[in-house]
């Protein structure tokens, strides 16, 4: 298969390019594939939030996710100061079925580690459920619309 990244490494996202890069891949898959409008992508934890991103050995951002802890989280978390909400979780298109998508997710669980938190929940899109199932997530709740798309919440313990 033509086109399939190189070996790929996860980090925190440090400084300005880091963050474009992610946030540039939140705009290819949310915003052009799933057309979230752009103007609810992007909000105001962006800016307190713990972002990873996927990197190919070349350099390439393959993926991209949100961690939210404290305050900001317990909206997402039902008030629990111990539980992060990770978010934002994206492939891109080239670098889907490479595993990407699960090392973020748990490089996102190794910051929510480092910070001391207890579990993680997410919101997943429902069509994605069995792959946050098989990283050991556990559906709560009732299914709920977020941008247009149903969607479950999920808890994983740490």
């Amino acid at each position: 298969m033509t086109g399939v990244p190189a070996p790929y490494t996860t980090r925190v996202a440090v400084g300005e390019q880091d963050l474009a890069a992610c946030f540039q891949v939140r705009k290819d898959v949310f915003v052009g594939e799933q057309s979230v409008p752009e103007e609810i992508e992007y909000d105001a934890l962006d800016a307190v939030a713990v972002h990873v991103l996927a990197v190919a050995a070349d350099g390439t951002a393959l993926g991209t996710g949100r961690l939210l802890h404290g305050p900001e989280a317990v909206g997402r978390t039902g008030g629990d100061l111990a539980v992060g909400s990770l978010g934002r979780l994206a492939v891109t298109a080239r670098a889907r079925g490479l595993g990407v998508g699960a090392a973020l997710v748990r490089a996102i669980e190794d910051a929510a580690r480092e910070r001391g938190l207890t579990a993680v929940d997410l919101h997943a899109q429902t069509h994605a459920l069995g792959f946050y199932e098989r990283l050991g997530y556990a559906v709560y709740g009732p299914e709920f619309p977020d941008a247009g798309i149903p969607h479950r919440a999920m808890r994983r313990p740490l």
